[in-house]
């Protein structure tokens, strides 16, 4: 434990969980979307839905996606800063099934088409849990860089990926596969303990049978 863990961290707004954690989902939204966001599809869950707007959850995850740390001074302006950026949002509210109480679903798209759904909780002091990503579960708390990749299950995908961090030096942490039936649609979820080189994703997007590929590398545009 270190002191970040009692006193909380460091940021802008009345709620650990509902400002600060829903910035830092906006901001884990924007690096996987990999690009700047557009447009913002987003619904609020639970206590985000009954007591977000008063507590700034609204303008927060907007932060978040312009690219805003939660200490940014400009987090109350943010649907300011939106508007003067380009981006496109809307809100709806509604009960997420199953979904931790300070639930956000974003969907978000560049302006080149790419699009990614993420739903994400906020836990409390700042610290937040990916829960989905494109709708399947894969549970990343964003503390540490993740890649997962979207593949068809067949024989040599694990291991080509596998080989390829080895190669470049990156240590796998944990490591978690899901598939919908044998043959058919799998995902890898990979945390590690180095951020991932942008040019191994660039070939793995290229391999056979890899259907899409996210990262989420720490401490970049950040």
């Amino acid at each position: 434990m270190n002191i970040f863990d009692i006193l909380g961290p460091v940021m802008v707004g009345p709620s650990s969980s509902h400002t600060a954690g829903a910035v830092r989902i906006g901001l884990v939204t924007k690096k996987l979307l990999g690009s700047v966001p557009v447009k913002a599809d987003i619904t609020l869950s639970g206590s985000f839905s009954a007591t977000g707007i008063g507590h700034g959850t609204d303008r927060a995850l907007v932060a978040g996606l312009l690219g805003m740390r939660p200490d940014n001074i400009c987090i109350p302006e943010s649907f300011e800063h939106a508007e003067k950026a380009g981006m496109a949002f809307s809100f709806a509210h509604e009960n997420i099934r199953g979904a931790h109480p300070n639930t956000a679903l974003l969907e978000v798209w560049d302006n080149t088409g790419r699009t990614i759904s993420v739903q994400a909780s906020s836990l409390g002091g700042g610290r937040i849990m990916i829960n989905k990503l494109d709708g399947v579960e894969i549970n990343v708390t964003a503390e540490r860089p993740a890649l997962i990749v979207h593949n068809v299950d067949q024989p040599g995908h694990v291991a080509e990926v596998t080989s390829m961090l080895a190669h470049k030096s990156v240590n796998i942490a944990t490591l978690n596969l899901y598939r919908d039936k044998r043959g058919g649609y799998a995902v890898m979820v990979i945390e590690t303990d180095q951020n991932i080189p942008s040019s191994s994703l660039d070939w793995l997007k290229r391999v056979e049978g890899i259907i899409k590929v996210t990262c989420l590398n720490l401490g970049e545009e950040e």
